[in-house]
């Protein structure tokens, strides 16, 4: 795979090192295989000189371009979920905890009573009826994705 390629994924799993130049192990500086633009390779490389060559925290974190917390973090993750613990994960809420079912049929409705109102009007009815505040944004981004889903093929 190509350089330019494998970044490419790497960028879009999320796991593309943002601080590859900060990376000073010679390891990773003379060999294809090693990877610092590989941030679940880094940290996992960077672990292990610690546990298994007996590295101090301060030298590894160094030499990997990571913070001491951030080699903490590394070691906890690995130890209690393996590999798979060292991939960055999305943070925030893991769906839309305000806009329910309910939510959202009552700002369809309001959409199919009037196809001219604005995201602000929206989110004050929506405020009115069901005691919540919701951003415009969101009530934009859940009409775009409803709007997504309607479109796709079968």
């Amino acid at each position: 795979m190509a350089r330019s390629d494998k970044k490419r994924v790497l960028k879009e799993q999320g796991t593309l090192n943002q601080r590859s130049n900060k990376v000073k192990e010679p390891m990773f500086q003379s060999s294809s295989f090693f990877d610092p633009d590989d941030l679940v390779q880094v940290k996992y490389e960077m672990v292990r000189q610690v546990i298994q060559d007996g590295k101090s925290i301060s030298e590894s974190s160094k030499a990997f371009g990571m913070s001491r917390p951030t080699l903490y973090q590394a070691k906890a993750a690995l130890e209690r979920e393996g590999v798979l613990g060292l991939a960055p994960r999305k943070t925030g809420p893991k769906n839309r905890h305000k806009l329910t079912a309910e939510v959202m049929t009552f700002i369809e409705e309001q959409v199919g009573l009037d196809s001219a109102i604005d995201l602000a009007k929206l989110a004050e009815r929506v405020e009115k009826k069901f005691t919540i505040t919701v951003s415009q944004r969101s009530i934009s981004r859940a009409l775009a994705a409803k709007k997504k889903t309607r479109r796709a093929p079968d």
